[in-house]
């Protein structure tokens, strides 16, 4: 019992994997999952057995993630595969994501919540188009860290100067971009070199492998703990013989840190209270912070209701109707100008109107586009909008959990684009 409450208290790392086709994302993880001793013995076997039956020399561990079958057909990922695993230090989500320009969509969708993006360059090709998309897009959703890995050394002989070409060539290209903080780290996916055990064949390179910056990346500073944000989920009213009397706000603290006796205003109202307990699944906490999800009672009777928020009096966030956006465009049919949309932001829905086009952007060289109006599939531009009631966000750089909305289609229900709040 102790052990699992230890691997339920270790810390998170999202991870998400881009590249250009055929730079070994999926093997990659593969490696990683192998070299690490996450993969069960049923999963080798069946392993082992498609290998056989494609005729391949060893085990290819692209076919971990590459679960769709046309996938394996094709030798490349389409959709964005989760895997999980742990290590003695810490948990891991990947998303394996594609690398094709048509599902520029799948990548957003994988990497909105990633801590660090793994981007993948072929060591004898280089920095190409597809390497600066993905570049900008982990800069325009704010992935805290990048780590490039030159991928394939063992096809350029594990030569230093094919490695310091891409690395100052990428320090060239993101130099526009706004990215934290890179690493970069030589690699063959293939044969394991630099990817969880340190290489014999590369000793000109005095870094650290693929998994000891995975394991030892510092991640707590990437939330917002300056802000506090909660935006409430659900009233929680048990009405038991227990707890005749109880009155709680769930949800989760999507920034800032909430204490016992703190003093909270609640948008839109304007009310403000005291924090009487702070409750969770293990039991009362003295204080709480982003990411978790907690359960908060008021000293006061207030009207409050899913979509409300509890900030600080003298911290509060926009409250407003007409929002500039930068969206993903993650629908066939192209977007409609003074279209109407159903918008999710936090627990809040409303409706809105698309009243501008500002630009589209050329995500190959970072031109925007300001006579092109048409936003269609995979397209990613800034866009005005106005809706029925006002959302309480900051923008997206301050805090990517309040600065991010999803249109809606109202009549299919299907989520037609992603946006960040600018």
């Amino acid at each position: 019992m102790i052990e699992t409450k230890g691997y339920l208290d270790m810390e998170l790392l999202r991870f998400t994997t881009a590249g250009s086709v055929d730079d070994g994302k999926s093997t990659l993880i593969g490696r990683l999952l192998y070299d690490s001793k996450a993969i069960f013995e049923d999963q080798m076997d069946i392993l082992e057995e498609t290998s056989k039956q494609r005729g391949e020399e060893g085990i290819n561990l692209a076919l971990l993630t590459d679960g769709l079958r046309s996938e394996r057909e094709q030798g490349i990922t389409i959709d964005v595969a989760y895997r999980y695993f742990a290590t003695p230090k810490r948990k891991f989500i990947i998303a394996d994501t594609p690398g094709h320009i048509q599902y520029t969509r799948n990548m957003v969708t994988g990497a909105s919540t990633a801590n660090l993006a793994i981007l993948l360059v072929d060591a004898r090709i280089g920095v190409i188009e597809q390497t600066k998309r993905h570049a900008f897009i982990a800069s325009l959703l704010q992935i805290p860290h990048i780590a490039v890995c030159i991928n394939k050394m063992d096809l350029v002989n594990y030569d230093k100067e094919a490695y310091e070409k891409i690395k100052s060539d990428f320090q060239r290209f993101s130099a526009k971009l706004e990215i934290k903080d890179v690493h970069f780290i030589p690699i063959s996916a293939l044969h394991g070199d630099n990817v969880v055990d340190r290489s014999s064949r590369m000793d000109w390179y005095e870094g650290s492998t693929l998994m000891h910056l995975l394991e030892n990346i510092h991640i707590g500073s990437d939330h917002n703990h300056v802000d506090c944000r909660f935006p409430v989920q659900f009233v929680i009213r048990p009405q038991s013989k227990e707890y005749p009397d109880y009155r709680g706000y769930s949800g989760r603290v999507e920034g800032g840190v909430f204490k016992e006796g703190d003093e909270i205003t609640v948008l839109p109202s304007g009310f403000t209270s005291k924090i009487k307990s702070i409750d969770t699944f293990d039991g009362p906490i003295k204080e709480a912070f982003s990411p978790m999800s907690i359960c908060m009672t008021l000293e006061d009777d207030i009207d409050i209701s899913r979509g409300d928020m509890l900030v600080r009096e003298n911290n509060q966030p926009n409250a407003e109707q007409d929002i500039d956006v930068m969206i993903c465009w993650m629908n066939e049919r192209k977007m409609i100008l003074r279209g109407k949309y159903t918008i999710r932001h936090t627990t809040q829905t409303a409706r809105c109107i698309v009243k501008d086009v500002k630009y589209k952007m050329d995500i190959n060289t970072l031109h925007r586009d300001e006579e092109d109006k048409e936003i269609g599939l995979n397209d990613i531009g800034r866009i005005s909008i106005r809706t029925t009631k006002p959302l309480f966000f900051d923008s997206y750089r301050r805090n990517r959990n309040t600065g991010s909305i999803i249109l809606i289609d109202e009549a299919t229900n299907e989520t037609v684009a992603a946006g960040m709040i600018i």
